[in-house]
């Protein structure tokens, strides 16, 4: 039932099984349906969450055009880094791309985990070097690639290509839907 979960962990620390058994045991099952919500702007991140099934995206609204920022599909994370560390409302919408399973985590539960397991404070601040290397590498990518390049950089990922619409693509490459299908055509010409 967690074992996704307990491998997400072990990318970042190196537990015993009865460690992960019972670190495991405290995250609780959500179910979230299609477009439904884990966070709305205006709310605090309280929660850790782990997408065990599904995909969500964590968008902001610009002049009423929905601009999507990250998508996390399972097995991975999805977490308002921001909100969740600072506890100030977020800007952000984080929502369910497909009817999608959660393994939620209190930030409350989550500090006393460190308490009783004190390898969870190398597990998160190994979790929090990887998302600041992932945000680093998308903003450059955003400031100094192409559209072109950001979308066939994208081809490589076969997540993104299936399980996205291309409102949601084109958003995240910082491109209108229009632009990505006008790249789509002059890339398949190409080949």
């Amino acid at each position: 039932m967690t074992t996704n979960l307990k491998k997400f962990i072990s990318r970042f620390v190196t537990l015993s099984d009865d460690e992960l058994d019972e670190i495991a045991g405290k995250f609780k099952r959500k179910v979230v349906k299609k477009n439904g919500y884990v966070l709305r702007q205006g709310d605090t991140c309280k929660d850790f969450v782990f997408v065990d099934k599904g995909c969500l995206r964590l968008y902001y609204v610009k002049d009423g055009i929905e601009v999507s920022v990250w998508f996390a599909f399972q097995p991975s994370s999805a977490i308002e880094v921001y909100s969740f560390i600072s506890e100030k409302p977020s800007d952000y919408f984080m929502q369910a791309i497909e009817d999608s399973q959660v393994l939620v985590l209190p930030k409350t539960e989550l500090k006393k985990i460190y308490q009783s397991h004190p390898k969870m404070q190398e597990m998160m601040r190994n979790f929090w070097e990887a998302v600041l290397l992932d945000l680093i590498s998308r903003f450059t990518a955003l400031e100094t690639d192409t559209a072109e390049k950001r979308y066939r950089d994208l081809l490589n990922n076969t997540d993104y290509l299936e399980t996205l619409p291309q409102k949601y693509l084109a958003s995240f490459i910082g491109v209108t839907p229009t632009s990505l299908s006008r790249i789509r055509k002059r890339i398949r010409k190409d080949h």
